[in-house]
């Protein structure tokens, strides 16, 4: 209860009151005293003039140089303030003893000051003490200039101790009735802050409760009436935002129950926030009670919650996966960012069993149909190349010519397809039990690629950038992959042109590099230019006898090999073809 700012209010005022009431009586009382100081000091100091002192010291007739002293000093009794509170004594010069005194209880035992001192060395003793419990004067009275007698006034000072005792009880009495009042007064005061602040914390824990009221607005212009209608506005203002989020809110649930798509959120403690029904069913999920390690071990997706809060992801983690209930399923992990701070994982499940099964249905079409056509093909060729050894006009020898370079071209595209199929099945199980000299096994396959550059006057050079360690491969399969590029390089490139290959070591990959000056590829291309059997300029590309299959193998065979292919190109101006394999 203390704590509350009521009673500090209160303290305050008390507080302020003992110090405003301190602070005025010592300033008072200490005056007081100083002014007593003063006027005895100012009335010794006109009592005592030259003429009194001369008065003092001038030789009676009768001799009787005491009593003279004695009988001037009683003439001035008035002028010197002699009452009850303060004496005189007529002392010895040499001796300090008592000759005559004004009240003789009080000057009993006088002590010999140092005012008392200095007069019996022929001064005037004037100096008082604020702190001390008495004020005296001394003057020296001479006869024939020898000191004969000090007249001594003292004054005890219970007449200014009487008046300070009772000034300060009267302020004992003052300060109590302020005290009474200033309690009083901030109690009052107190109570027009804290009634309205004790109402605004009792309708805040109801808004954090979820209960919103209407609060009638203040009409007082203090800062308290602007702090109720503020949180009048506040209270306001969060019921609407509150309501909007809930609208949102479920929104997105209906959406998310919804989706095609499974839906799973984990927070870091890898812990399941949300799971829509579509991840049930994909996944044969049966109870909520998963933990994100241990379920996608379970699953094969190697991925851990480490993976993507500590490491810098620029781009979701993407997984394929077979379960084992024969769906096959794309995941795709993202993290919860909020203001710059990681507070989540999200995980969407994609179900590809259909377009799996269509791929593969697809992979078996085309390596049947391949395998079937190699027969004929190979016959029509050979029957082709008969007839036109025993042809005798030219023109059949002009159709069987075309004949025989179809089948030829026909032959190519079998053979690409075949080599898809192949890598198709076995993209997870590659050979990589070659290990090669990258140096020189880039200028190994650029010799074999310089014949064909060299008819067209093009000119083909080699620069490692950096020391490349030992590369582990399947060294025919990385052949064909840059024949590949090296031939669309030629192909592509006008005659005179100019292809430059590099190789270097970036972190943890060896990465080659071709460019050209050649026509480049339009910027629409580019997203298909790995699609299977996609020409960028159909009529070009079967005038230069490609298949549109070229880049799909190299981009599957550098794939197979853990590593990216990844094209850039600007019309007319040239391309360059970047691969990175990992070491």
């Amino acid at each position: 209860m203390f704590k509350s700012i009521q009673w500090k209010m209160v303290a305050i005022f008390v507080m302020l009151i003992v110090a405003v009431i301190t602070v005025v009586g010592s300033f008072l009382m200490i005056n007081i005293v100083n002014l007593y100081n003063r006027e005895f000091s100012v009335m010794m100091g006109q009592v005592f003039t030259d003429d009194f002192i001369m008065q003092l010291e001038q030789p009676p007739e009768d001799g009787n140089d005491l009593e003279h002293v004695s009988s001037v000093v009683q003439s001035y009794i008035g002028q010197l303030g002699i009452d009850t509170y303060r004496f005189y004594c007529i002392l010895d010069a040499k001796t300090g003893d008592i000759l005559r005194t004004s009240d003789k209880a009080r000057s009993e035992g006088l002590e010999i000051t140092g005012n008392i001192i200095t007069a019996m060395a022929g001064g005037a003793g004037s100096d008082t003490d604020f702190k001390s419990n008495y004020m005296d004067y001394a003057v020296c009275v001479k006869q024939n200039s020898v000191p004969k007698y000090i007249i001594y006034i003292k004054d005890t000072k219970e007449e200014i101790q009487s008046m300070t005792q009772s000034m300060l009880w009267i302020l004992v009495q003052a300060l109590a009735l302020s005290l009474l009042i200033a309690i009083v007064l901030g109690w009052l005061l107190s109570r027009t802050i804290t009634i309205p602040i004790s109402n605004l914390t009792r309708r805040a824990e109801k808004l954090a409760g979820g209960h919103f009221e209407n609060i009638p607005e203040s009409g007082a212009d203090d800062e308290i009436g602007m702090l109720s209608n503020t949180f009048r506005s506040m209270s306001m203002t969060l019921h609407e935002t509150i309501e909007e989020v809930k609208g949102e809110k479920s929104k997105v649930e209906i959406i998310l129950q919804n989706m095609t798509d499974g839906i799973l959120a984990f927070n870091l403690d890898g812990a399941p926030m949300h799971i829509n029904p579509e991840a049930r069913a994909i996944l044969d999920m049966d109870n909520d009670n998963i933990e994100f390690d241990s379920f996608f071990k379970n699953i094969n997706a190697n991925v851990a919650m480490g993976d993507l809060v500590y490491i810098k992801q620029t781009a979701p983690i993407e997984r394929e996966l077979c379960l084992q209930n024969g769906r096959y399923i794309h995941l795709s992990f993202t993290t919860i960012e909020i203001e710059d701070k990681i507070d989540g994982i999200v995980v969407v499940i994609h179900d590809t069993t259909k377009q799996q099964r269509l791929e593969i249905s697809r992979r078996e079409f085309v390596a049947n149909v391949s395998h079937e056509l190699r027969t004929p093909i190979t016959t029509v060729k050979t029957y082709a190349e008969t007839l036109y050894s025993s042809a005798k006009e030219d023109i059949e020898r002009r159709f069987l010519s075309v004949i025989q370079t179809e089948a030829d071209r026909m032959t190519r595209i079998i053979k690409d397809l075949l080599t898809l199929s192949q890598l198709d099945d076995n993209s997870s199980n590659v050979h990589m039990e070659d290990v090669i000299d990258l140096k020189v096994f880039i200028e190994s396959v650029i010799s074999k690629m310089e014949i064909n550059a060299a008819k067209r006057g093009q000119t083909i050079s080699y620069m490692p950038i950096n020391e490349v360690s030992a590369l582990r491969t399947n060294r025919d399969r990385l052949e064909q992959v840059l024949v590949n590029v090296l031939g669309n390089a030629i192909k592509y490139t006008p005659d005179e042109g100019r292809i430059e290959v590099f190789t270097s070591r970036v972190y943890n990959d060896a990465v080659i590099t071709v460019t050209d000056n050649g026509i480049g590829i339009p910027e629409k291309d580019l997203p298909h230019i790995f699609d299977r059997f996609y020409r960028v300029d159909k009529a070009r590309a079967r005038d230069t006898g490609g298949t549109g299959l070229g880049l799909a193998i190299a981009r599957q065979i550098v794939e197979s090999f853990g590593g990216k292919i990844n094209i850039t190109s600007e019309q007319d101006k040239g391309t360059e073809v970047t691969i990175n394999l990992p070491l």
